[in-house]
């Protein structure tokens, strides 16, 4: 049975189990000001250049953007002292209909640590106020690679004693992840775990990405769309993960900036590079005429695949993502 008739029974089974979505999931950025928010979402739109030069987010900032076919209403909420008392007194406003909330820590920021604690639980109350639930992840930002090498015992001591302090307002759902703009995969890896977890249909994904690799002998396969966001993925080791993981952020700024290194090929928006004695594949995909398209990165001993087995799982992932 060919890759695409093993799936499309899957497909048509979830569809009919899929419940119904609201029309766009409301994502919610908070933290003290200066602790990275807007960089961390500027960051997933590639627009680094910016960064350098972001000044404070003057209130709530809002931006709509599409993932897996769902709309996501994103909010970046400003957090100078003046706009986060604004938010205190009208939560309805700026915290009701939250399904997810991201909040931004400065790890290297430690006189306010205790204030951004303090604000963390101002948040929670707020929650409490709305009668909801959202899951919250505790971003440990700008915990830098250079931090790691440099004052690895002072950081891990300051993240459990940061985790035992949030931990203690016994809020149900809480998360953590440390991330830099320096890690560009660490934000990747985080966002895109945070919003797979909104929809049912991302296992639905997976199981096509698994089934892809096999049928082109794969050992890893990641699928991107333009927002930075893995929408799935395969990896046959850990190994095999590492090297994708790592090599993800590589493949987007250089597909960004049209600046190749190393041995590669450009055909028909593909891409074919060596690293780390690998090959790597890197594909524009458009599901749908005049939408924004995804990216396919393979790992293979073989550089080459049949295109038939492209279409076909390009086929798959527009009937899932589109029909």
């Amino acid at each position: 049975m060919t890759l695409e008739k093993n799936l499309k029974q899957s497909i048509l089974y979830l569809k009919k189990e899929e419940p119904l979505q609201p029309v766009s999931s409301k994502i919610l950025f908070t933290g003290l000001d200066d602790a990275g928010k807007t960089s961390i979402i500027l960051s997933l739109q590639r627009e680094f250049s910016k960064i350098a030069i972001l000044s404070p987010t003057r209130g709530a900032q809002r931006r709509m953007f599409d993932f897996l076919g769902k709309e996501i209403s994103e909010w970046d909420l400003g957090g100078q002292l003046a706009y986060r008392i604004a938010y205190l007194k009208n939560p309805g406003k700026y915290f009701e209909g939250t399904e997810i909330a991201i909040y931004v820590i400065d790890v290297q920021n430690k006189p306010r640590i205790s204030e951004a604690i303090s604000y963390f639980k101002d948040v929670i109350e707020q929650f409490k106020k709305l009668e909801i639930e959202p899951p919250i992840y505790v971003f440990l930002h700008k915990y830098d690679p250079a931090l790691r090498r440099s004052a690895q015992n002072e950081m891990e001591g300051l993240v459990i004693e940061l985790k035992d302090k949030l931990r203690a307002t016994n809020y149900k759902e809480l998360y953590y992840y440390e991330t830099s703009v320096y890690d560009f995969g660490s934000i990747i890896t985080a966002m895109s775990e945070i919003l797979l977890s909104l929809y049912p249909k991302s296992e639905l994904i997976e199981k096509t990405i698994v089934e892809f690799a096999k049928k082109v002998e794969s050992e890893g396969v990641v699928v991107i769309d333009d927002n930075s966001l893995i929408i799935g993925s395969y990896y046959r080791d850990d190994e095999t993960r590492h090297l994708l993981t790592a090599s993800t952020p590589y493949f987007l700024t250089l597909n960004d900036s049209f600046q190749y290194t190393g041995v590669e090929e450009r055909y028909e928006n593909r891409m074919i590079v060596q690293r780390f004695g690998k090959n790597f594949i890197f594909k524009q995909i458009t599901l749908k005429k005049d939408s924004a398209p995804y990216y396919l990165l393979l790992l293979k001993e073989d550089p080459v695949f049949h295109k038939e087995d492209l279409e076909s799982f390009a086929n798959l992932l527009k009937e899932i993502l589109y029909k």
